[in-house]
């Protein structure tokens, strides 16, 4: 039998990691996210239970803020009507940016059991404000707001920073 070869490179250092700018601002972007919550029905009661210590969403660096600027990411949970919608969008607006949205529950997806009679509700938060994360259920588990919330750490880890187009120097 043959014996494999022995490495003649050496181990890289396990503390040393070598990343782009880019990669690194994303990184702490996704590993620290600070979401405003706007709770409005039945799932506004498992997104508090998200927040508690059985879930711990601490520990993916999850840390709830009470006002829009200090938040990058907006949790909208329950029912959203007409009346509400100048509201979201205002708070939305105050955020700052990159800024993402968690929509919470059906009523906040599409308008939930109420979109087909009920003339005051909005058939979906995404027709106000982007929406980069849907969680379904009626009303949807910890573990669901947990998944997005993995989901949109995921999303923020690859993206891509705006980069201004560079002129040429003007040399006349």
């Amino acid at each position: 039998m043959n014996a494999p070869a022995p490495s003649t490179q050496k181990a890289a250092d396990p503390g040393v990691m070598f990343l782009t700018s880019e990669e690194l601002l994303n990184w702490s972007r996704a590993s620290s996210l600070w979401p405003l919550t706007f709770g409005l029905a039945c799932c506004a009661i498992e997104m508090m239970q998200a927040m508690s210590a059985s879930y711990d969403l601490e520990r993916f660096g999850i840390f709830p803020r009470p006002s829009p600027r200090q938040a990058d990411i907006m949790i909208v949970s329950g029912t959203v009507t007409y009346k509400m919608a100048d509201r979201i969008r205002r708070l939305y607006e105050q955020m700052a940016e990159p800024r993402y949205v968690i929509s919470m529950g059906s009523c906040a997806n599409c308008g939930g059991p109420y979109w087909q009679h009920g003339y005051h509700v909005v058939k979906g938060v995404d027709r106000i404000i982007p929406v980069d994360v849907y969680v379904p259920g009626c009303p949807p588990r910890p573990e669901a707001l947990i998944d997005g919330f993995i989901k949109l750490q995921e999303k923020i880890k690859h993206e891509q920073l705006n980069r201004p187009a560079v002129s040429p120097p003007d040399n006349g």
